[in-house]
């Protein structure tokens, strides 16, 4: 005869779908209509339908839809059946790899290219790519293959992929530590005053916008990021500039920016395809239409990339050029101060 326990079904596994982290400065707000505003594409409805399911949990415990939200919740949503993101098919999508060897590979990014699925791009990822080309790689703590580190969908330039559980340990330590090197070219909007400077502020997520991030003077709100910048050439209304990264924040450099009043040039996410420094001449107006056609997406890229091999413990650094989206708009940039400047001296 099987005892009771025998009998009893098995737990059900969860899984989780999406985590907020409900900030110190958030005001009370029932919480249909805080993920209302925190999850894609939801309705008040399927809310409702999540929390009566049980499916809507804070600090661990379920709660209803109209549980008011308070700072320093830890919200959660558990569903039976795993993310739709965290399933890889492997696609045949060509790679542009800089380096390679048997512990890693460098890839240089283009524009345009997701790096791993996620809500709206389940497919044509990097990480789809990659499935496809190598085998076996070992996966990160948020379970992606091969991935150390990411950069944006229209951020293009240098990321590693580690190969081997050791050289993912190795890399992933590093990035961490802050031992990396990391350099990104930016074009923003805004004569900048000084030569170099650095911006360090707390990120976290926009407490209205989940698509954006914010920097909060609280320093209990948020994970600690630092950007260190130098300027490059001046263009009069944008200047193009060297970030380079002590942290590596989502959007940080995006964010930071905006933050000290330099949105960079055409990021639609934080405003910066508005025209947000120049003047107000036609002929002006119809100039930043074409460089905005001419880079269809934020100025950043990440140029340079330099960590200490997993294997060998050479130090490696790894450099590419400017695409010519960005190239060709910062062309136009130069061409037009050149122009102006020779006007005024008429």
């Amino acid at each position: 005869m099987k005892s009771n326990i025998d009998l009893q079904e098995p737990e059900e596994e969860l899984f989780e779908h999406y985590r907020f982290d409900v900030p110190k400065g958030q005001a009370f707000l029932r919480i249909d209509k805080y993920l209302m505003l925190m999850v894609p594409n939801a309705t008040r409805n399927k809310i409702q339908n999540a929390a009566t399911n049980g499916d809507i949990y804070v600090n661990d415990i379920p709660v209803k839809s109209n549980y008011k939200v308070k700072p320093l919740d830890v919200i959660r949503i558990l569903l039976s059946h795993p993310p739709f993101e965290n399933r890889v098919d492997p696609e045949d999508i060509p790679l542009d790899i800089v380096y390679e060897d048997a512990a890693l590979l460098l890839i240089n990014k283009p524009p345009n290219f997701v790096v791993h699925p996620g809500h709206g791009n389940y497919t044509g990822t990097l990480v789809n790519a990659l499935a496809f080309h190598f085998e076996n790689l070992p996966l990160n703590s948020s379970e992606r293959p091969g991935l150390v580190h990411r950069i944006d969908k229209d951020t293009s330039g240098l990321l590693v992929v580690a190969k081997t559980e050791a050289a993912m340990t190795h890399l992933a330590k590093q990035f961490e530590d802050k031992t990396s090197e990391r350099e990104y070219v930016a074009l923003v909007w805004g004569n900048v005053k000084e030569e170099e400077g650095t911006i360090t502020g707390n990120i976290a997520r926009h407490v209205k916008d989940r698509m954006q991030m914010s920097v909060f003077a609280d320093p209990e709100i948020g994970k600690h990021a630092v950007t260190h910048y130098k300027v490059l050439e001046r263009f009069g209304y944008v200047t193009l500039i060297s970030c380079k990264l002590e942290t590596g924040r989502t959007h940080q450099i995006r964010v930071h920016l905006k933050h000290i009043g330099h949105t960079l040039f055409n990021d639609e996410r934080y405003g910066g395809n508005l025209i947000l420094k120049g003047t107000t001449f036609t002929k002006y107006k119809q100039f930043i239409d074409n460089c905005f056609k001419t880079l269809p997406r934020q100025a950043l890229h990440a140029k340079t990339l330099g960590f200490v091999h997993p294997v060998s413990g050479e130090m490696m650094r790894f450099d590419t050029e400017i695409p010519k989206d960005m190239a060709d708009c910062i062309e136009k940039w130069r061409n037009y101060s050149k122009s102006n400047a020779a006007e005024e001296e008429e």
